[in-house]
């Protein structure tokens, strides 16, 4: 196993649009254990970066450590950055829970296109970066983070825009995300 790599699932937002999401079945799993399964066939650690506990059945097969997110409702950059602080790997993948296509294949091509100097290796398809599906320098987040926060700046963009950063052609099809119950219906379709 890879111990300078981990994988940071981030599965700590409001998710005011559809509560409780990441419990709802996908093909008769949680999108949550789904997710979880998927990015375990990397052989990396996943940490699960949440702001609450889950179902007694899902915490139950979530067995990864977790970590708590110090600031709530703050969004996805600052629970990176959280994760970044508490993690000890080189480098961090941070993966947004709610994408239920994304498979291991994409990690490893992101791992692959890493090279000295890089700061972040992100997707890129149809003109569009994916930063809920990148790889990060561990040390570059926490010093970037304390930036942004200090400039009121909350965006993974934002991140991504002061990195040097590398980015990698992928299908949209890995990117699908599920933020409303009628997106359930195509979150198992291949891409």
């Amino acid at each position: 196993m890879d111990e300078s790599t981990a994988i940071v699932l981030l599965a700590g937002g409001d998710a005011r649009r559809f509560p409780r999401k990441l419990e709802q079945p996908i093909d008769g799993e949680p999108m949550i254990l789904r997710c979880y399964r998927n990015l375990r066939a990397t052989g990396l650690p996943v940490y699960v970066a949440a702001r609450e506990e889950f179902s007694r059945a899902v915490d139950a097969r979530l067995d990864g450590p977790r970590l708590m997110d110090r600031d709530p409702g703050a969004g996805p950059l600052r629970a990176f950055a959280s994760a970044c602080e508490a993690i000890r790997a080189e480098r961090c993948f941070a993966i947004a829970a709610d994408q239920p296509r994304l498979d291991a294949s994409v990690l490893r091509r992101l791992l692959a296109a890493w090279r000295p100097h890089d700061e972040a290796v992100i997707p890129v398809h149809d003109e569009r970066i994916e930063p809920l599906a990148g790889l990060y320098d561990r040390a570059a987040v926490v010093r970037e983070d304390a930036r942004l926060r200090h400039e009121g700046k909350t965006a993974m963009r934002e991140l991504v825009e002061r990195l040097a950063t590398r980015f990698v052609a992928v299908e949209a099809g890995y990117f699908y995300n599920v933020n409303r119950p009628s997106d359930l219906a195509g979150a198992a379709a291949r891409r």
